[in-house]
């Protein structure tokens, strides 16, 4: 009686907490660049999701490719490299990001893989069939 309980209940867990992994919110936190050299921390305004650079393996890094001149001599640690992301059910899709080494901005969409421990970045022009991919891990 007690097994058949137990086996029960982990039938309940199993599913909601593959659900919750899965969420919108499944893409909250630190994740370590692909190259290993810079961390960036995802967080939620409303209902969109953005990126920003909290640790970089070379400090005082400036973003001297940014398009604007004005933001040439601004670290790169805090600078906000994924937009207005929205969570279209087993993606994040409608934003963009911001790439410091060549200071160009793409289209793109975020997957979470492999149990909420890999994030697929694909970042395109035009369409994702064009694009290229990083992959991040959690830090």
């Amino acid at each position: 009686m007690k097994i058949t309980f137990l086996l029960f209940l982990s039938i309940l867990v199993l599913p909601t907490s593959s659900f919750a992994n899965s969420g919108p919110d499944a893409i909250l936190g630190e994740w370590i660049s692909q190259e290993k050299d810079g961390k960036i921390n995802i967080y939620k305004q409303g209902d969109k999701f953005y990126g920003k650079i909290i640790w970089v393996k070379t400090p005082g890094k400036k973003d001297t490719n940014n398009p604007d001149p004005k933001l040439r001599s601004r670290d790169i640690v805090n600078s906000v490299i994924l937009q207005d992301f929205k969570f279209k059910g087993s993606s994040w899709e409608e934003g963009k990001i911001y790439d410091p080494k060549s200071g160009k901005i793409y289209d793109c969409i975020l997957k979470v893989k492999d149990n909420n421990k890999v994030l697929d970045i694909r970042g395109y022009i035009g369409a994702p069939m064009f694009g290229k991919t990083s992959t991040w891990t959690r830090s």
